[in-house]
């Protein structure tokens, strides 16, 4: 009897182990590709990592199992050269079924949790490509300052319908794992949908709320940690809030190494805020025959600059500064004219200038560079 019941002991162990052993599945169809390949990519966080190379057959089918960890899912992704055919958030012992194209169309079955993610990437993609048409539509070099205006609330209004979107998903959806990319995601490389300091509190309740699901998952310790990055970032700035105001508002915005550079931080009695475009010759020729003179002449007595590029191309910008060594201050937030700068400082044109003197905004209209020179001879003496 004793015999016995070791042994059903043993079995019901190895019945265990063989449940959590299940393999996951994928069985697909590239339409338009027969004999092809297709990459299978697991997300290691923040970088993808190769996982195989399939062959279609014939008819373009192709399957592939992995192991997926119980209470581990994954976010695997399929790709026909460089392009993006198939995202898929993966749990042990999943049996899914994919129907795509070369061109990044597909449908998926199996996977209620993959099904989520498909549509929150389609209404993704369709936001960014949205805005991107609306910010190609309007030359700034020519355009009115009423187009520019108009421009601006347009493109505010798409982000914040879409911002509104997102945040629903993720309030009525904190125990899916589907929400992480959501928090993610970006108008911009340096520009997230959640960027408002108070999104801290939504990152921490979702990260809660998925640690009681998926407590060892890669995905939630990450979010952890962007989580706890974010509270500390609030705390700081409610710490600067309730400090003493300053005397025009504050500019928080990236340079060209992605590191913020907050206009408060320039202590100088006299700094110029400037907005430029990269792209334009005359601007790039002002910074060499005027603000690099004052800057070496005034910079020692109390002068700096602040100079926000309002492009879109940032490898352009980045080129211009490396070409002509500006020692001051350069920042672009990559946004174009829908950067929450210009408006803040009212600029509906480039190249304009703003004067901060002690502390204080300068609303007395000073008259070009000859205008200039003679404020800061007076003011630092």
């Amino acid at each position: 009897m004793k015999r016995f019941s070791t042994l059903a002991v043993l079995l019901v162990a190895v019945l265990a182990t063989a449940a959590c052993a299940k393999k996951t599945r994928i069985e697909g169809t590239l339409a338009g590709a027969p004999d092809s390949q297709v990459i299978v990519k697991l997300l290691d966080v923040n970088a993808y990592k190769v996982l195989d190379t399939l062959k279609t057959d014939a008819s373009g089918a192709f399957s592939y199992k992995m192991d997926v960890l119980p209470g581990q899912p994954e976010f695997v992704y399929l790709f026909y050269g460089d392009r993006k055919i198939a995202s898929l958030l993966l749990e042990n012992g999943d049996r899914v079924r994919v129907s795509a194209d070369t061109l990044g169309a597909y449908t998926v079955e199996g996977s209620p949790e993959s099904e989520k993610l498909q549509q929150i990437e389609t209404e993704y993609n369709a936001f960014l490509q949205n805005f991107v048409r609306d910010l190609s539509k309007t030359d700034v070099a020519t355009a009115s300052p009423e187009e520019i205006k108009a421009l601006q609330r347009s493109m505010g209004a798409e982000y914040v319908a879409y911002y509104r979107k997102a945040l629903s998903y993720v309030l009525t959806n904190s125990h899916s794992l589907t929400t992480v990319p959501v928090l993610f995601q970006r108008v911009t490389e340096t520009f997230p949908i959640f960027n408002q300091d108070t999104d801290a509190i939504i990152f921490g309740n979702v990260c809660d709320s998925l640690k009681t699901v998926y407590p060892d998952s890669r995905y939630v310790k990450a979010l952890e940690r962007e989580a706890n990055a974010r509270k500390n970032t609030l705390q700081i700035n409610q710490r600067i809030q309730n400090a003493p105001e300053l005397g025009y508002p504050d500019l928080n915005l990236p340079d060209v190494n992605g590191s913020r550079v907050a206009l408060s931080s320039l202590d100088a009695r006299v700094v110029l805020v400037h907005f430029w475009s990269a792209t334009d010759a005359t601007h790039v020729l002002f910074n060499a025959e005027v603000l690099k003179p004052l800057y070496e002449k005034y910079h020692a007595k109390g002068f700096d600059i602040y100079e926000i590029c309002v492009d879109t191309d940032k490898a352009q910008w980045a080129s211009v500064l490396r070409n002509q060594q500006l020692p001051w201050t350069n920042v672009c937030d990559g946004l174009g004219v829908a950067s929450p700068a210009l408006p803040l400082y009212g600029v509906d044109g480039v190249p304009t200038s703003v004067l901060i003197v002690d502390g204080t905004l300068n609303t007395t209209e000073v008259e070009g560079e000859a205008g200039l020179r003679r404020l800061l001879d007076r003011t630092l003496r």
